[in-house]
């Protein structure tokens, strides 16, 4: 098989995991992509090279999304054919769970997930971000995933050139490529592994703040829209109660200008896809899920309220259901277009993780 690992400043646990491999007996074609660690590193890399590792090299620091297309890119072009399974460097992922998501990616045309269990001791900032990241893929696709960050993936031959124009260069590539996935009818498979943490998983290099801002940019966005609508909504009642001495019409067309407002921030700069989709339709679909939601504002308030929960902590439990609900609907249905029953998997004669005897030679770019 071939196996590809982005590696950016890794310690020994690298060179543990090549050591567990054991690629010569295994007959594992192994690909390590240094994302611009420098010097500090070189002696770490030169083992991998030792033990038979292809090194491929970025001069600086791109990002792990970028690190996975360059590898992508190179086995396509080395070793055409051949499956592709991808790990990460900082001893998450024992080698037994490698080749059980390798097996399982050389009998099905489908991306191959290691999904982690989360039991035993898990950092809490992991566990509270995969399970964000989880509710965050449902809202977007209808389908909940137990483990979207796993770095252990499998990929059949097919799908290399797709890989590389999914957009992201850093760690948000990993979920935009399984939100891309179910968009272009590629099924998601997985396989239960290990779940492995390291000394707190000090060895990461997830930056929370800024990486998590490019993972939840789309719910971020959509977030500050609300806001927006919010505050056009409020200065706009207070005019035209002002104007008219009267709530009903000041209530309506505030309502009405804040709505209008909130489409078009939405519709350029939070689903950007809506863009290109007929102004008209979009429009007739927006005015009824707004009444839908309305609707649901009504009659979920009123079934709190009736259930003993106070008027205002039922609000902020409406609110917040109801914002879930707007933002999944708006994603999934309103603003994206049809997608086409095709898929990337091209009508090939792919071999799938032919044996292949593991290099001693080694590559560099």
């Amino acid at each position: 098989m071939i196996l590809l690992i982005p590696a950016f400043e890794p310690d020994e646990k690298l060179n543990t995991l090549i050591e567990s491999l054991q690629l010569t007996s295994n007959e594992t074609v192994l690909v390590v992509v240094d994302d611009g660690s420098g010097p500090t590193s070189a002696e770490i890399f030169a083992y991998a090279q030792r033990q038979g590792a292809i090194l491929v090299q970025h001069p600086v620091n791109l990002g792990k999304g970028a690190a996975l297309k360059t590898g992508f890119s190179f086995i396509a072009e080395n070793f055409p054919g051949h499956d592709v399974v991808t790990a990460d460097c900082d001893g998450q992922h024992a080698a037994e769970d490698i080749y059980a998501v390798a097996r399982e990616v050389g009998q099905k045309k489908s991306i191959v997930l290691g999904e982690r269990e989360f039991s035993g001791k898990v950092p809490l900032r992991s566990k509270l971000g995969n399970k964000a990241t989880a509710l965050f893929f449902a809202l977007s696709t209808g389908t909940w995933l137990n483990d979207t960050q796993t770095g252990l993936r499998g990929f059949p031959a097919e799908i290399l050139p797709w890989l590389g124009k999914v957009p992201g260069e850093r760690y948000e590539y990993e979920l935009n490529m399984l939100l891309d996935a179910l968009r272009n009818n590629i099924e998601l498979q997985r396989v239960k592994i290990q779940t492995i943490y390291l000394n707190d998983n000090e060895s990461s290099h997830f930056r929370p703040i800024r990486d998590s801002i490019r993972i939840y940019a789309p719910l971020l966005k959509f977030s500050a829209s609300s806001l927006a609508g919010f505050a056009v909504d409020t200065v706009l009642l207070l005019i035209f109660t002002a104007t008219f001495h009267q709530l009903l019409p000041a209530v309506v067309l505030a309502r009405l200008g804040s709505a209008a407002v909130n489409f078009w921030i939405n519709r350029q700069l939070v689903f950007t896809e809506g863009r290109t989709l007929p102004l008209r339709a979009t429009v007739s679909r927006y005015a009824l899920l707004a009444i839908v939601l309305l609707a649901l504002n009504y009659e979920l308030l009123t079934l709190l309220s009736s259930s003993g929960i106070p008027l205002l902590l039922g609000k902020i439990i409406t609110e917040i259901v109801l914002f879930l609900v707007s933002f999944s609907v708006q994603k999934r249905f309103l603003f994206r277009k049809k997608s086409s029953k095709s898929s990337p998997f091209q009508h090939s004669q792919a071999r799938h993780l032919v044996n292949t005897e593991s290099p001693q030679g080694t590559i560099e770019r």
